[in-house]
């Protein structure tokens, strides 16, 4: 970096500071906090911070960028509509045409077996990501699978579970409510 008159320089070996006064090819004056003008070779000294940032930004720009990264920036805020904030945050079809590509050559027991599975991992999955909400999509059928989703819920103490949202599910679905621990 090159010297100019007005820069704030140190002296490398000695605890000596001052702002140049006169600039030669080697020789530099400086002038002390006390008055005293010094001369040194250019070797012997090195610029102050302040100089070092007076020369990358200009001092009006230092005082933008600051301003600028005081000044508290408000994040917009999101309006959750009511109907919205009544949707459940995670669905779970479990009708079997949702699960494999084709349930052909399995039993009942399988096809029952199969869902109960994704239906407890799919809670557990809830539970760890602290989801409250989840609607289990069962289907109305005979209603074996309904019958066994709520054995399954009755084994958690944390949960209570409900029929969904009638308009938008019919009797085919059935919601449980996660309690989170803080």
């Amino acid at each position: 970096m090159t010297l100019k008159i007005g820069d704030s320089v140190s002296v490398l070996d000695e605890d000596l500071s001052g702002v140049i006064k006169t600039l030669d090819d080697h020789a530099v004056t400086i002038e002390t906090k006390d008055g005293f003008l010094l001369n040194f070779d250019k070797s012997e000294l090195i610029l102050n911070q302040n100089s070092i940032i007076d020369h990358a930004v200009e001092r009006s720009q230092i005082h933008e960028v600051i301003a600028e990264k005081e000044t508290r920036k408000r994040k917009p805020s999101v309006k959750v509509k009511p109907k919205e904030r009544a949707q459940a945050a995670m669905e779970v079809d479990l009708h079997i045409h949702h699960l494999v590509t084709s349930s052909r050559g399995m039993t009942n027991f399988e096809i029952l077996n199969l869902q109960m599975q994704t239906a407890k991992r799919q809670l557990e999955f809830a539970m760890k990501k602290r989801i409250q909400r989840v609607v289990f999509i069962h289907g109305v059928g005979e209603g074996v699978l309904k019958e066994e989703l709520k054995t399954l819920f009755r084994r958690y103490d944390n949960l209570k579970f409900y029929d969904a949202n009638y308009q938008k599910y019919g009797l085919g679905a059935t919601e449980v409510y996660i309690f989170q621990n803080s």
